[in-house]
């Protein structure tokens, strides 16, 4: 059975959730991401979203993100947003609080989100409290959820000194899904900034993208998380830009 591919829902940060799942499906994506923006989000956006992934037939494969941080977190809303439309993850990471304090809100937000029968994906960044694969199975482990995941992020994995040999050591269960981009072999000096802005389109770069792959279970789902100034001004229609990427990555892939 193939695997579950999905556009992550920052390759478009300048479309609405609703407008970005037609988006996807009009240029013929599977599987779509959910942003959650809690300033903006409502029961109406909601039931938008919902009524168009009904429309299409697409698979919310995840939403995000909950940012944990001291100062609190919108995760029992997103987790509400995320049952509504029928998102099948949750998308977390730590901003600026230590780890015991992160276990113990993570066990509780995946707690909330079983019922729903909603996993919980920690994502893990260089430049985030939780900060590589190492760091984020210790926290796993302690969490002790069956609906606790680890979200791999390739881009990410690579700037933490993290290789698929890494991941395929894992228990099949923590990966539900994984995101992937390309990018040059070597680090550049703003992680932040190629995270955001300079992510490639696979095949265009690096990173061992078929190596990570071969290392994942059968289940995983790929969602293509190319965060990318250049698609953006270069595709500033978000179905064109979805289109770009969905051929591009198949081409890849089949080779």
């Amino acid at each position: 059975m193939p695997r579950l591919l999905s556009l992550a829902a920052g390759v478009c940060p300048d479309t609405g959730p609703a407008d970005f799942v037609s988006a996807c499906a009009d240029a013929g994506w599977a599987a779509c991401g959910i942003w959650f923006d809690a300033a903006s989000w409502t029961d109406a956006t909601a039931t938008e979203v919902r009524r168009r992934l009904d429309d299409t037939g697409l698979i919310a494969l995840d939403m995000e993100p909950i940012f944990v941080t001291p100062n609190g977190d919108h995760g029992d809303r997103a987790i509400d947003a995320a049952a509504h439309v029928g998102a099948r993850n949750l998308l977390v990471v730590s901003r600026g609080v230590d780890d015991q304090r992160f276990i113990e809100r993570f066990g509780e937000l995946c707690d909330v989100a079983a019922p729903h029968g909603i996993g919980c994906s920690l994502e893990f960044m260089a430049f985030m409290s939780i900060r590589d694969l190492p760091q984020s199975i210790r926290v796993l482990d302690a969490v002790d959820r069956p609906n606790a995941a680890v979200l791999i992020d390739n881009l990410h994995l690579a700037r933490t000194g993290g290789t698929p040999d890494d991941v395929a050591t894992l228990d099949p269960a923590r990966l539900p899904y994984v995101q992937l981009c390309d990018a040059p072999a070597a680090s550049p000096g703003d992680l932040v900034t190629e995270a955001l802005d300079e992510r490639l389109t696979v095949g265009d770069g690096e990173l061992p993208i078929g190596e990570l792959v071969a290392a994942l279970p059968e289940h995983t789902a790929l969602s293509m998380e190319i965060r990318s100034a250049y698609l953006r001004s270069t595709f500033p229609d978000p179905t064109d830009r979805a289109r770009h990427v969905r051929s591009t990555t198949l081409a890849h892939l089949d080779r």
